[in-house]
């Protein structure tokens, strides 16, 4: 089974659950993902998040019960899971821009979220990409800096430039001892939550771990594994594309499935430029 049968699979199960409470945890193990790792596939590929869909789901049957049934609308409200008339009321004019009750009395004919098919999504045929290499790295030690991002609304893709700008302007670099290659910087994705909360460190390969680190600082160890490496060469937006493109292209449409571990990138520090000239190689970890 392929990612996009197995995300269908999780798919299937919402769409059997919408009246019921739904974990994003369960979802994901239809799909034997990781909730992480599921909900960053589902959004690259869609361009919704896994919350987007529920909700919307949910208020398109709520607004088709509306139009077939006669059952009020605090009834239609708790069948969806809301706890109150009041909260389905924001979301519905949120998502309709009219209140249940003028829905109903107008037949609003905005386009429902409709059930979605995940295997619409899948290229058929040969890929038109630029593959990247497939290749063997032995484990890193790196100290660097941690932050804090999300998945949702991609808010990582706001947070990472600003988090690199931070580390320069702060000079964390000078306080990395034992360096094996000053001025190539390490991003790495890690800790990975649920709730699509993660850790992104920024920071040095080093020949020995510091035991007194300053705070805010981390040891950290880049496992030993079979990587795919995405070469970039360009500005800041075709890092964000290529980071879009791993996961809502290649990834699902190739023959491997993600290993467990971090994602990460490298940059030369020296000789990129932001926005507009950055070279940095993005490291997937692979099996397959």
């Amino acid at each position: 089974m392929d990612y996009f049968e197995r995300i269908q699979t999780s798919i299937d199960y919402i769409e059997n659950h919408l009246q019921d409470e739904l974990s994003i945890t369960e979802v994901a193990s239809k799909s034997y993902f990781s909730a992480f790792h599921f909900q960053r596939l589902f959004q690259a590929i869609t361009g919704l998040s896994v919350q987007q869909y529920i909700r919307n789901r949910r208020l398109s049957e709520a607004a088709s019960s509306l139009l077939a049934t006669t059952k009020n609308i605090l009834e239609i409200a708790i069948t969806f899971q809301y706890g109150s008339q009041e909260a389905f009321t924001r979301a519905f004019v949120n998502y309709f821009g009219v209140t249940p009750a003028k829905y109903r009395k107008i037949k609003n004919t905005k386009p429902l979220q409709t059930r979605m098919n995940f295997l619409d999504y899948k290229i058929n045929g040969d890929l038109n990409m630029n593959k990247p290499a497939i290749i063997s790295l032995k484990k890193r030690l790196i100290i660097g800096y941690e932050y804090k991002t999300t998945l949702q609304n991609e808010k990582y893709f706001e947070d990472i430039p600003e988090f690199y700008f931070d580390f320069g302007k702060n000079l964390y670099y000078e306080r990395i001892e034992n360096k094996i290659a000053p001025n190539i910087a390490h991003g790495i994705s890690t800790n990975f939550h649920d709730d699509g909360q993660f850790s992104f460190i920024i920071g040095e390969e080093v020949q020995k771990y510091d035991s007194s680190l300053d705070d805010g600082f981390v040891n950290f160890e880049i496992p030993e594994g079979k990587y795919a490496e995405f070469k970039i060469n360009g500005s800041s937006e075709a890092v964000q594309n290529t980071r879009r493109y791993i996961y809502s292209v290649w990834l699902p449409n190739s023959n491997y499935e993600r290993n467990n571990g971090p994602d990460f990138e490298i940059t030369d520090v020296v000789n990129s430029t932001f926005p507009n000239n950055m070279k940095m190689i993005i490291y997937i970890p692979i099996i397959g």
